[in-house]
């Protein structure tokens, strides 16, 4: 009897799966925008990129309500082992699942998942990643990307999702005939 209300106890104190993860992403969200309006200074500034964002929010929404997953990294390195630290390239790689590249997936998105982009530089490729924020009612308001421009000292920034499609230049809008737009992608651990 003892053990089944100590079972009970822990099943109540910790969320649903699913509850989980839209506290994660509600979180992924909250702390995104926040550095728009102001960088958190806990941010490093050498891990300020796009890359970073992504790392630095995603971490803050585990360090609130899932703690206990940081005692492992969130990240897979090149030979899929854990890591603290993965640039964009090797998140895509290692830590996120390709959505599509189509109009479905961009409406299937939720926040938290990633636009991605590879453009080819005389230095090598150039890995460029922008996070989703989709509001619980898409009636209300439209999905957004927040993203990192990835220069030193340059400001976090924010757009709509749609504007980016039609009104960015042809290499940044994420539609199928943009051959540098890798598509859409989702945290392999969110893909319940």
């Amino acid at each position: 009897m003892f053990a089944s209300l100590l079972l009970l106890s822990l099943q109540a104190a910790s969320p649903a799966p699913e509850a989980l993860d839209a506290l994660l992403r509600r979180e992924v969200a909250q702390v995104a925008l926040a550095q728009v309006r102001r960088m958190d200074p806990s941010w490093h500034p050498a891990q300020r990129d796009c890359a970073g964002l992504v790392r630095f929010t995603f971490r803050g929404a585990y360090r609130r309500f899932h703690p206990e997953r940081l005692a492992s990294p969130l990240w897979r390195d090149d030979s899929g082992a854990p890591s603290d630290f993965a640039d964009a390239e090797m998140l895509l790689m290692h830590s996120f699942v390709p959505l599509g590249r189509d109009e479905a997936a961009r409406e299937s998105l939720r926040t938290g998942d990633l636009v991605a982009f590879r453009q080819e530089r005389d230095a090598g490729p150039l890995f460029h990643l922008m996070l989703v924020v989709r509001p619980e009612d898409k009636a209300h308001a439209p999905t957004r990307v927040v993203y990192h421009p990835g220069e030193k000292g340059a400001a976090v920034r924010t757009g709509i999702l749609q504007s980016l499609v039609t009104e960015a230049p042809l290499e940044w809008r994420p539609v199928p005939q943009n051959t540098a737009f890798l598509g859409f992608f989702r945290f392999k651990e969110w893909m319940r």
